[in-house]
């Protein structure tokens, strides 16, 4: 992997880790388009990317994390079916489903739901003063509709998002709560990958890996920031137009060069 390809990649992790478009959906892509040529350092690359622009986010929300006991707890309860689902499901997830024609239909669909998502929240109130007053009950069910976000192309924002206006949340809650129930699930799916990986880094790896979570980090940083603001002025349809025509254009050309079914 060349630093400008690292860039892009790490480019593409910050922008769109917290955006409903699917970061995992958008790396499968670029790399595909720009034919990297180490898919295993690739890998590995992608695992540390993710945890700088987790570290962006707890640095944003740190404060949220001082209150009490309680966000911690509701954090803890909505994770607990990704943790438990993915440790069983996650191998045979990554090796079926892993390609550009599934990322391209995911995006396809998400950007649908979205639409419909747009609608249905636009005037919707929070019944929760704060995000951390959900009832255990709902955090679960934010937790269990997250799961499907497994699939590469649905996007773990985009489903936290759905299951946050879905159990009470309005908005900008729903897309905070996603934010940091992201920290749990990705410290925790990014930690097990690089586990399994860390035999492969060596030590001339550090340089490209340290670069790519640094431009991850500031990208996720001020993308988080924005997002926010965006999603209070316009609402989710952009982020559902966008995922059709990505789907569309990527689909159309995946069948006309004839891309492997493989990352």
């Amino acid at each position: 992997m060349t630093y400008f390809q690292a860039l892009i990649i790490a480019i593409i992790e910050g922008l769109t880790e917290f955006l409903p478009v699917s970061s995992t959906g958008h790396m499968i892509l670029a790399s595909s388009l720009m034919n990297i040529h180490n898919p295993q350092f690739a890998e590995t690359f992608e695992i540390v990317i993710q945890l700088g622009a987790i570290l962006a986010v707890l640095f944003i929300y740190i404060k949220r994390f001082f209150v009490g006991i309680n966000i911690y707890l509701k954090l803890f309860v909505a994770f607990l079916p990704t943790g438990i689902i993915g440790l069983l499901a996650y191998k045979t997830i990554k090796l079926y489903l892993f390609n550009p024609y599934v990322v391209s239909v995911s995006l396809i669909v998400g950007g649908i739901v979205l639409l419909f998502l747009d609608k249905w929240s636009e005037k919707k109130k929070s019944i929760y003063k704060e995000i951390e007053d959900i009832s255990y009950i709902n955090a679960i069910k934010i937790g269990l509709i997250q799961c499907v976000s497994m699939v590469p192309g649905v996007s773990r924002s985009a489903a936290t998002i759905f299951g946050g206006v879905f159990s009470g949340f309005n908005r900008q809650q729903a897309a905070e709560f996603s934010f940091l129930l992201a920290i749990p699930t990705m410290f925790a799916a990014s930690g097990y990958d690089l586990l399994k990986e860390k035999d492969n880094i060596h030590s001339s790896d550090i340089t490209i890996l340290l670069f790519g979570a640094m431009i991850a980090f500031i990208v996720a940083f001020l993308a988080v920031k924005a997002f926010v603001a965006f999603l209070n002025k316009y609402g989710f349809k952009h982020f559902g137009y966008y995922r059709i025509v990505l789907g569309v254009l990527f689909l159309v050309y995946a069948l006309s060069t004839g891309l492997q079914l493989t990352a």
